[in-house]
């Protein structure tokens, strides 16, 4: 099983710390039960090139697989091969005024070439800000839900300072369970 965490921090923080635990969670859930191994991979977007997209429309123009392609030359074109490769993806975002990052959002936007081939895909999400998620945990359900992806759950989090997180023991625990759910067979 493959599992690709995605972080759309823009920063090395709670988002980055969260999407690890659930993965470690994964891996050792894999490897102390009967599912097989979990390929567990985290991309951080803030290292990646990839730029907003332009709304040209060429990548609504697809091929016979249900693939479209994107006219913009950037870090885009790998990244969508990994995320066609993966079983389960996770999404992760600092909350900014109750929304996902601009860097998740424009990320996000740009995944229009592959649309059809994420139906029925597994899909989580990881959400942490400073006084309130608002609607950041909800923005990437419905991306999976108008994707007809399975969302597996989501968990949101309270933490203003890079290490905040780290602290909460229950957070963890909830981090944990989100990754052992990932790693097995059903979700």
């Amino acid at each position: 099983m493959k599992i690709l965490a995605i972080s759309g921090s823009p920063r090395k923080g709670n988002t980055d710390w969260m999407l690890t635990t659930v993965l470690a969670a994964a891996r050792s859930y894999a490897a102390c039960s009967t599912a097989g191994g979990v390929e567990a991979e985290l991309l951080l977007l803030r290292q990646a090139d990839v730029r907003p997209c332009r709304g040209c429309l060429a990548c609504e123009k697809r091929d016979r697989a249900g693939r479209g392609v994107c006219r913009i030359t950037d870090d885009m074109k790998g990244i969508l091969h990994r995320l066609l490769a993966a079983d389960v993806i996770v999404l992760g975002t600092p909350a900014y005024m109750g929304l996902l990052s601009g860097l998740l959002k424009g990320f996000l936007d740009r995944t229009c070439p592959v649309w059809p081939a994420l139906r029925g895909k597994r899909i989580a999400g990881v959400v942490v800000a400073e006084e309130g998620v608002g609607a950041a945990l909800r923005n990437l359900r419905t991306y999976g839900d108008l994707l007809a992806m399975r969302w597996l759950g989501g968990v949101a989090a309270l933490a203003k300072l890079p290490k905040d997180a780290a602290r909460q023991p229950a957070l963890r625990r909830r981090l944990e369970r989100l990754g052992r759910r990932l790693a097995s067979p059903g979700g």
